[in-house]
């Protein structure tokens, strides 16, 4: 006889779901409902989270229009789009960050309508955001941070037993060896995203956003965090993740919505649409991207515009570890020269203490500029021989964030914008809004302050700032991190605009494809030595990684142009 039908879908919709134990103290619903039958099976999703019209509007822009989002249980959702599109800000809205009344629409969360004014209120139902600057007090340890708002104990009394105790118990689950009592800045920032992590389940998370995770990381670091993410997956964790790093969205991510411009564009899915990232650029900036590094004419490569030799550098607290150990290099006019290495290697400190011994002690070696030696004692020295370096760190060191994009773009050259010693703020202005049109800045006017532009046009204005000054010599660090595929591109454009005046450039950079597709020559550098140079026709992901892993085992490679 054949076999009896499978029972009504009613039925197994008012089934509840098996519970699966996650974490000590979490209890997590599975995110799929499976019914077997006869050889058939029945899958009902779960949508977990559901914003409805979510529209924010901030003084002079309107950042949210009517932006819709579902995230099911268990899956992995990202979150992509230009920098301004406003993934950001609907995190904020959906973690309280940006209180009920303050926005229109509504937020849905495990079949209730939600109303959060703290983010407290949003961990108390267990959505809980890390955010891409990672919120950790560097001389308090590991357990102390991952309990800090949250502690154990009764009141006035904290029970460190019980703190530690816990936070080791997270600390493993996120597979960090380190004991909860060592000081976070004895930490370096792979493990410190975990931590973060680790934090975040310790609030008994549910649903767990993660902003730009991956921007400080090196590829193993940032592997490892993704990997994290899929084991949570299968054990029943929801996530949401913002990342520019679309080859690390299509690895992970179950379910891709893109926003551009304050809106929703689409919600592509892996098992039915194009995961393939020339796709989701498609999607984030309204077009078709064919080449993701702008064709550069062909310049002229002048003489050499600055020479370094014999290099050295000190840690500034530490002063007998060496950080830069007998660096030599060149630049010559109308060139891009790349600086390749992993996380740590000593780019960024050997910048910092050639821009006027901005970092370490006991510098010696000499700079040459023009075939003329030269001292750069202070940054002002640095900055009066046409010598610029744009900070890695934006938002610490680049800009006043509490102060307007116009002065910002000034600060660097306030000769250029004074009269004696009064600044002539018609010309200011007239100067930012210049800057502002050719390195399309989006802001209503210059007038705003930094801190409430997106990542990509904090980015620019740093640009504008060093350009304004008029250097012969870029230093870039970090040009690109944390900004989106379409603003990259408009900065890589500027690159080839300075080099082709006749500029030279030195870009430092953790994302291999960047330096290969900027680069006519790569220095490759390793525990604060250079270890190859090539060309940048010869260059390859492989030979870099090579070079890295011989000068590791002891055995230092050159291969000169």
């Amino acid at each position: 006889p054949p076999p009896p039908p499978p029972p009504p879908l009613f039925f197994l919709m008012n089934r509840r779901p098996p519970r699966s134990t996650l974490f000590p103290n979490t209890t997590l619903f599975r995110s799929r409902l499976h019914e077997q039958w006869k050889g058939r099976e029945i899958e009902l999703a779960k949508i977990l989270l559901e914003m409805k019209n979510i529209t924010k509007t901030f003084p002079g822009v309107k950042a949210l229009d009517n932006v819709n989002l579902q995230v099911e249980e268990g899956e992995i959702h990202a979150l992509v789009g230009e920098n301004g599109a406003g993934k950001s800000t609907l995190m904020n809205v959906l973690s309280g960050i940006y209180p009920y009344g303050s926005y229109e629409g509504n937020i849905i969360y495990d079949g209730e309508i939600c109303k959060f004014n703290t983010i407290k209120d949003s961990e108390h139902k267990g959505i809980v955001i890390i955010h891409q600057e990672l919120a950790l007090i560097p001389y308090m340890t590991i357990g102390e941070n991952m309990y800090l708002g949250n502690e154990r104990g009764k009141s006035f009394s904290i029970n460190w037993n019980e703190t530690y105790g816990e936070a080791d118990k997270y600390l493993k689950i996120v597979g960090l060896e380190e004991s909860s009592r060592t000081l976070i800045k004895d930490i370096g920032v792979g493990k410190q995203q975990l931590v973060e992590i680790a934090k975040a389940l310790a609030k008994n998370a549910k649903l767990l956003i993660l902003d730009e995770p991956t921007a400080s990381l090196n590829e193993d670091d940032s592997k490892a965090l993704l990997d994290l993410l899929l084991k949570f997956k299968k054990q029943g964790m929801t996530s949401i993740i913002i990342s520019h790093k679309l080859n690390e969205i299509s690895y992970v991510a179950d379910k891709i919505t893109v926003i551009r411009d304050g809106s929703t564009i689409e919600t592509l899915d892996k098992n039915k649409d194009d995961f393939s990232e020339q796709r989701i650029i498609q999607g984030m900036v309204g077009r078709e991207m064919t080449d993701r590094f702008p064709k550069r004419p062909n310049v002229k490569i002048g003489d050499v515009s600055m020479e370094i030799k014999n290099w050295n550098v000190y840690h500034p607290l530490y002063t007998e570890r060496k950080v830069v150990n007998n660096v030599s290099f060149k630049v010559h006019k109308g060139e891009v020269v790349g600086i390749s290495g992993l996380m740590g290697a000593g780019r960024t400190e050997l910048a910092m203490s050639i821009f006027g011994k901005s970092y370490g002690t006991k510098i010696s070696g000499q700079v040459f500029m023009n075939g003329k030696e030269v001292k750069l004692n202070t940054v002002q020295e640095a900055i009066d021989n046409k010598l610029a370096y744009v900070t890695e760190d934006r938002k610490g060191n680049g800009l006043i964030l509490s102060k307007s994009i116009k002065m910002n773009t000034t600060l660097a050259n306030m000769s250029g914008i004074s009269n004696g010693k009064v600044i002539d703020t018609d010309k200011e202005y007239a100067v930012a809004e210049e800057y502002r049109k050719k390195l399309k800045t989006k802001c209503p006017t210059v007038e705003q302050n930094v801190g409430n532009l997106s990542g990509g046009n904090q980015q620019k204005v740093l640009l504008a700032k060093w350009m304004f000054a008029e250097p012969d010599i870029l230093i870039l660090d970090e040009p690109t991190r944390g900004i989106d595929v379409g603003a990259k591109y408009e900065i890589y454009c500027i690159i080839n605009d300075l080099v082709a005046a006749g500029k030279s450039v030195i870009m430092i950079s953790s994302e291999l494809p960047e330096v290969l597709g900027m680069s006519d020559r790569i220095y490759i550098m390793n525990e604060g030595r250079f270890v190859g140079e090539v060309s940048g026709e010869e260059a390859t992901s492989e030979l870099i990684m090579s070079r890295i892993v011989k000068s590791g085992k002891g055995e230092i490679g050159r291969a000169h142009v």
